[in-house]
């Protein structure tokens, strides 16, 4: 299978740099906030990541692979609703979006067709609009561990039935994944597929 754009990709992620967020400079730590514990409900906090891969441009995020059939470049679209300094080069995205990557890549493998991730649905930072819910906890997307899923093939995701039907798809070939059942309802969605793997972080090894 080939991945959609990306059919000159030769790079891994063994190729990309890997830094400390706490060594980014002031403006960038800022926004990160690397290391900081957040509330991740009933009581509970959990830290936001700390260790990123470092993106020097576009073309690097266009040309690595995060996983056998996933791009890195298909994980990092945003718009203005990201932070200004963070749509600039160099970019940095946790090492966790290789896990994800992986997880994708697993489906789009066991449905043998394309898996479309809209603008916004991979990495969010803490500072990006859509970065926290309702009720002020930060979105896995934080933690590059979630993905939005718009188009899958010919698919729109965009009603009950499409999403009912690619949840248990999703539920079948990637049991470690959860995903939000469709709903107007807080937690619910209507118009994409949430595919979440929870909130951690991985360090360096």
């Amino acid at each position: 299978m080939t991945v959609p754009g990306a059919a000159d990709a030769r790079e891994t992620t063994g190729g990309l740099p890997v830094v400390d967020g706490l060594d980014l400079p002031d403006e960038l730590r800022a926004l990160l906030r690397p290391g900081e514990p957040v509330a991740a409900g009933e009581g509970r906090k959990v830290a936001l990541p700390r260790w990123f891969y470092e993106i020097d441009s576009w073309e690097t995020a266009r040309r690595t692979m995060l996983a056998p059939y996933f791009g890195l470049y298909e994980l990092v679209a945003v718009d203005v609703r990201e932070a200004a300094p963070l749509r600039r080069f160099p970019r940095h995205v946790p090492l966790a979006l290789a896990h994800l990557a992986a997880h994708l890549s697993a489906l789009r493998q066991h449905l043998g067709t394309y898996v479309h991730v809209a603008a916004n649905g991979g990495y969010r930072s803490p500072a990006h609009a859509l970065a926290a819910a309702p009720s002020g906890e930060l979105s896995p997307h934080c933690w590059g561990t979630a993905a939005n899923l718009y188009r899958i093939g010919g698919d729109l995701l965009d009603g009950e039935e499409a999403i009912g039907r690619y949840t248990a798809v999703a539920a079948e070939a990637l049991p470690a994944a959860w995903c939000r059942p469709w709903g107007r309802a807080p937690g619910g969605t209507i118009d994409h597929l949430h595919v979440d793997l929870g909130r951690y972080a991985l360090e360096p090894r």
